[in-house]
């Protein structure tokens, strides 16, 4: 089976799919891509399960260097990638030859960059699942991010290469914008003033520097609450928007704790998860509120683009 070879790992590179779900009630929580909208993409464009493993990237790329022949996609943010020097196009399958260096630079905007390969790589799924959870040092590569010298197998290709395909990338961008991430409301809203809830909608908040997988600290307008204490721990949801003690929102993201005792505000809608993912230290957040009919819309919506229809998001 041939190897991708690591030359150089970038800032936090890690074996990624879709999550491993089920698992809340033992404390563990999906992981899984930050934006799996750019890995199913990726994956489609290759012909692989849309939950095949692959890498990815956080602010600062690698460089890597295949055995053999196959066929890539590069998904998500633009991290300038170049193919033995050469660039080489996001949102498309490209032809890889034996020997070939694939590198990556720092973001040029957005957070995480996704590199797919034709089959995915073949890493032993843990509890249904290749994702590395980084808390709990689980699945993946070694339970770990990437580092200098590591090999990751892949299906080898067999027959002809697939030619060339593009996911357009007028589409891929509006899927990535993030001029709002859109709320609905949480088991804890009625424990805010709906002055302090217009006051979420209306304020920019940013990300903090203290951000990572579990979640994103926010600063901006304090959200006080209407009784101050503690409530009883309870489980908590992917995208659920903790309001900690000091007022300051939290996102929950994809490695976040399963249970907590802080009220949440609003939850982020299933189809603005990916663009958390996207999101990077000092970004500006703005929040929009919007009824549960309309996230299961636009959840609908994102689906059919995804798959290839020409909706609008």
């Amino acid at each position: 089976m041939p190897h991708l070879r690591t030359l150089k790992p970038g800032f936090l590179t890690t074996v990624q799919d879709l999550g491993r779900s089920g698992f809340s009630h033992l404390g563990i929580s999906a992981s899984g891509a930050a934006d799996s909208v750019s890995l199913r993409i990726g994956n489609r464009l290759l012909d692989n399960e849309l939950s095949a493993p692959a890498l990815e990237m956080t602010l600062v790329g690698g460089e890597f260097q295949f055995e053999e022949a196959t066929i890539v996609a590069v998904t998500g943010s633009d991290f300038e990638p170049e193919l033995d020097g050469a660039a080489v196009p996001r949102w498309a399958s490209i032809p890889v030859r034996p020997g070939q260096v694939l590198r990556f630079g720092a973001a040029a905007g957005g957070a995480r960059c996704y590199l797919c390969v034709r089959g995915g790589f073949t890493i032993e799924k843990i509890l249904g699942s290749a994702s590395t959870h980084l808390l709990t040092g689980l699945g993946g590569f070694r339970g770990r991010a990437l580092q200098k010298g590591d090999a990751l197998p892949y299906e080898k290709h067999e027959g002809d290469l697939l030619s060339a395909r593009r996911f357009p990338g007028e589409v891929a961008e509006g899927l990535m914008k993030r001029r709002y991430l859109r709320i609905t409301e949480a088991p804890q809203t009625r424990h805010f003033a709906d002055a302090t809830l217009r006051l979420l909608a209306a304020s920019p908040y940013e990300v903090c520097e203290e951000t990572n997988r579990m979640g994103l600290r926010l600063t901006g307008p304090s959200l006080p609450r209407l009784e101050a204490g503690d409530m009883i721990t309870e489980g908590v949801p992917l995208g659920a928007v903790q309001v900690a003690h000091d007022g300051s929102p939290i996102i929950l993201f994809v490695e976040h704790q399963t249970t907590g005792g802080y009220p949440k505000i609003a939850t982020v809608i299933a189809a603005d998860i990916h663009r958390i993912g996207q999101l990077r230290p000092r970004d500006t957040v703005r929040f929009l509120f919007v009824s549960v009919n309309k996230a299961h819309q636009f959840r609908m919506n994102q689906e059919l683009l995804i798959s290839g229809q020409s909706l609008t998001p």
